[in-house]
């Protein structure tokens, strides 16, 4: 499930996990000292959920084919092929999908999810150069679709137990692509 070994996943293989439940959490789910809440018999703990969590970077790139002529750039791209750059004020939703968590009622804790997007795409992209800075697209066009794609590749290892189910990147209020894994 972690094969890329490039990719800190949000638990480590092997990691200690209590299977007693303790501290703050366990006891905020305790109503009057009683045992915790958990889902009701009814609902399937097969069940697959999914989550969201949105962040907003921003990164500058300049869209542009080194195999075509610069004439052949600018009419394919327009001013996104600005020699001198241009940015974006990018906004991404991070959908992840699980069975719910008896004991937490959580498919993931978001704060997880947040710590890894910060860590693994955040980190790496906000306040940067798509062309020159972001190693996960390197050689590659940074369109829109080619970025969230590259986002994909950095996240899917690293949200187990969790799994990617869908991203949305918006480059403009106007704009945004989707991408499911298929």
């Amino acid at each position: 499930m972690h094969s890329t070994g490039l990719q800190k996943p949000l638990f480590a293989p092997g990691a200690h996990r209590r299977t007693e439940p303790r501290g703050s959490l366990w006891d905020s789910c305790k109503i009057g000292g009683a045992s915790p809440v958990v889902l009701s018999p009814h609902l399937s703990l097969m069940a697959v959920v999914q989550i969201t969590r949105i962040v907003r970077f921003n990164a500058a790139h300049r869209v542009y084919n080194p195999a075509l002529s610069d004439e052949e750039n600018q009419r394919l791209f327009g001013k996104c092929n600005n020699p001198n750059w241009h940015g974006h004020n990018y906004t991404l939703e991070v959908t992840v999908e699980g069975a719910v968590d008896p004991i937490t009622g959580f498919v993931v804790n978001l704060r997880d999810i947040k710590q890894v997007v910060e860590r693994e795409v955040v980190e790496h992209v906000d306040h940067k150069n798509l062309n020159l800075e972001v190693p996960f697209m390197a050689g590659t066009i940074p369109s829109t679709e080619n970025f969230v794609l590259g986002i994909w590749r950095v996240l899917a290892p690293a949200v187990a137990p969790a799994r990617l189910a869908r991203l949305k990147l918006w480059e403009t209020e106007n704009q945004y692509v989707e991408y499911d894994g298929r």
